[in-house]
């Protein structure tokens, strides 16, 4: 069936090439004899009747020459014109130049009077009349060039829409035959890969009657499977680089990557931020009195803490053992300030508890520094110095960096 729909196709399709090359070959041979023959015609038609217009503003110069020098300066130009080449290429051309020019000599010894100014102005008319002429000739010789060879550009065109239609009809005929065993089943198919997701469920696929499709669909459900058991080693390597398996924050690693996107877009957009950096107090003391499962446990409370008071927007990260790191964007030391003392307070009202129930009082220093313009590296530097003159001014407080490093301001 398709061998015989495609002989007949391109029997048709063939026939209809050759009648485009004979259109093709028409509307070349108009487009040449165009440039040779029409266009360079046209153009001396146009110059000649600039010539008998140069030559009728030159009659005017000599009749009304104020004197016999001028007279003679125009009528040396009239005669410069008269004996042009071009000229003698048209008789009727040939003649009015010899007409004037003859005119023009036999009143150029004397003032013109009124019967020479109205014998000039019926030849100055001819003169108009023969430029106008010439101008038309050319525009009607390429004229009927031209709707040549718009017509044998409409036969073409109709010509390619049959063959269009010859090429639509023959490619609906090939779809209808090959919808059911092919078409059908490769854009169910296509559907299926193109929402393949190996977090949601693989979508229903009937069984294709040709057995190539068939396979298709079970290589599909194979694929499927693995892809989500790639996803899941994924996600669990992804929470095992990115996550501290303690407390559930960001890592360092993972932290500062954050840190460093949100110190460039503070600083690709001109807006404030502020970094920080917390440590518990007396730390090594819960662990030495009451032992690591209880430190665990305090530094998990903090964390949950952390993660319940802070905006969505803030950043925290496990910065190492029990120092803590914060970034907060769009947001000044001022601000800063407040939601650490927010913070503090929330950690002195809800203290973490011991195994046997009793409130465990826990404090915590921070060190914060203005971030905005700056780069993380320096900015966090500049924290840590601020933490480190809160351990030493009596812990359980704040203090702020001041822009040179070398100061701080405490905050209670």
């Amino acid at each position: 069936m398709l061998a015989v729909l495609g002989s007949v196709f391109a029997l048709v399709a063939v026939s209809l090439v050759l009648l485009l090359a004979v259109d093709q070959r028409l509307v070349t041979d108009v487009v040449a004899r165009l440039h040779d023959e029409m266009v360079p015609w046209t153009l001396e038609r146009q110059r000649l009747a600039r010539n008998l217009e140069e030559l009728r503003l030159g009659g005017q110069r000599v009749l009304t020459a104020p004197d016999v020098t001028a007279r003679d300066d125009a009528l040396f130009l009239v005669r410069v014109l008269a004996a042009h080449p071009s000229m003698g290429e048209d008789p009727r051309t040939a003649a009015l130049a010899a007409e004037v020019e003859s005119f023009l000599a036999q009143r150029s010894t004397t003032s013109p009077g009124a019967v020479d100014i109205k014998a000039w102005e019926a030849i100055s008319a001819r003169l108009r009349l023969l430029a106008d002429d010439l101008s038309v000739e050319g525009g009607q010789r390429v004229s009927t060039e031209l709707d040549r060879m718009t017509e044998a550009v409409e036969q073409t065109r109709y010509k390619l829409v049959l063959n269009l239609v010859l090429v639509g009809v023959f490619l609906a005929s090939a779809l209808f035959i090959l919808r059911h065993y092919l078409i059908q089943p490769l854009q169910r198919i296509h559907r299926v890969l193109s929402s393949l997701d190996a977090r949601e469920p693989l979508p229903d696929m009937s069984s294709a009657p040709m057995a190539e499709i068939h396979a298709v669909e079970e290589a599909i459900v194979r694929f499927h499977a693995t892809l989500r058991e790639n996803e899941d080693v994924r996600l669990k390597l992804e929470c095992l680089a990115t996550t501290d398996s303690l407390t559930g924050l960001p890592n360092r690693r993972h932290f500062l990557g954050q840190a460093a996107e949100e110190m460039a877009r503070a600083l690709r957009y001109g807006r404030p931020i502020t970094v920080g950096i917390a440590d518990l107090d007396h730390f090594k003391q819960v662990n030495d009195r009451f032992g690591h499962a209880v430190g665990d446990h305090v530094l998990q409370s903090f964390a949950n803490l952390v993660a319940e008071t802070l905006r969505q927007t803030d950043r925290v990260g496990r910065y190492g053992g029990e120092e803590f790191a914060f970034i907060f964007p769009e947001t000044t030391p001022a601000e800063a300030l407040r939601l650490i003392g927010r913070l503090r307070q929330r950690l002195a009202e809800t203290p973490p508890r011991l195994p046997d129930g009793s409130a465990l009082p826990v404090t915590v220093s921070f060190g914060l520094a203005d971030a905005t313009g700056r780069d993380l590296e320096g900015s966090l530097a500049q924290a840590d110095i601020a933490l480190y003159q809160a351990k030493g001014s009596g812990r359980d407080r704040c203090v702020l960096a001041s822009p040179d490093s070398s100061t701080a301001v405490p905050q209670p």
